[in-house]
């Protein structure tokens, strides 16, 4: 058992080897520059191999009116924010201080999984195989979840660009590319199934920020909520979506800041020494 757990890359683990915190520089700046590549080259240029209809990422968004449609400045915005936060997170892996780059190591193995997962997404969404696509968003679902449910609380330079901000997002892209799948995404009902789900935004946002207090997530999912809002609001003035999407960015937003406030000017400390007084297991309310 001792040996499965060494050669799990998994698993929790208090400390890392030279060649381990090595092998994490490689993996996770190849990955992350894989995914960052991808992304940007594809929101500008569309495949040119394939048989099926091949588009940009954000001419597919807006090629399809659905329910789920999001605002691509908002959403790009979104993911370049994310990606400058990563390459800070990947900085400390090359820190002097031994704690900062045994917890950047504990969540390599979940990272480097996400950014592959990613890079499947993109590669596979643009050329329109949104059936895969959608299997790789709920792989990486799941992978992100276990990561959060094992390390929920990690620093915020960690907690933030490795945890946060990609479960949220993959969260909403479950719907986005769900709703893109399924055949005649515009008709009444696939727009009543859409008002009817969109809840499940604020639900998962607020279960995390009342069981865990993490006004990250909070914050992250009313910024997609937002980008759901403007985009079905300029599509069409009269109709639930945009309006739903604003109530449940504006609660979302509202829910944050009643959690986040206290932190930033430290009146929130019992809770952070609840959760366990290691500043690297508690900083989510206070150390960065």
């Amino acid at each position: 058992m001792e040996r499965l757990h060494h050669l799990n890359p998994f698993a929790k683990r208090d400390s890392h080897s030279k060649n381990t915190v090595i092998t994490w520089y490689i993996l996770t700046i190849v990955t992350w520059l894989l995914s960052i590549i991808v992304s940007i080259y594809y929101t500008f240029e569309k495949p040119h191999d394939g048989a099926w209809p091949r588009h940009k990422i954000w001419h597919q968004n807006d090629k399809f009116h659905t329910a789920f449609r999001l605002n691509s400045i908002i959403a790009s915005i979104y993911w370049i924010v994310l990606f400058v936060l990563q390459g800070g997170y990947i900085a400390h892996l090359f820190s002097g201080t031994v704690e900062h780059v045994n917890a950047a190591c504990s969540v390599g193995s979940h990272f480097i999984v996400n950014n592959l997962f990613h890079f499947a997404f993109v590669m596979l969404f643009v050329r329109s195989y949104f059936g895969w696509a959608e299997l790789f968003i709920i792989l990486n679902f799941f992978n992100l979840s276990s990561l959060y449910f094992r390390h929920p609380g990690y620093a915020r330079f960690i907690h933030t660009p490795v945890v946060s901000g990609p479960l949220a997002w993959t969260f909403v892209a479950i719907y986005w590319n769900g709703a893109i799948m399924v055949p005649h995404p515009d008709t009444l009902v696939a727009r009543i199934f859409g008002n009817i789900f969109i809840w499940s935004i604020l639900v998962y946002g607020m279960f995390f920020i009342v069981v865990y207090k993490d006004y990250t997530m909070g914050f992250n999912l009313s910024v997609l909520s937002a980008a759901i809002g403007v985009s079905q609001f300029l599509r069409q003035v009269i109709a639930f979506q945009w309006i739903f999407a604003f109530v449940i960015m504006a609660v979302l937003f509202i829910a944050t800041l009643v959690i986040a406030v206290p932190a930033a000017t430290g009146r929130d400390i019992k809770f952070a020494r609840a959760r366990g007084g290691d500043t690297e297991r508690a900083p989510l309310l206070g150390e960065n």
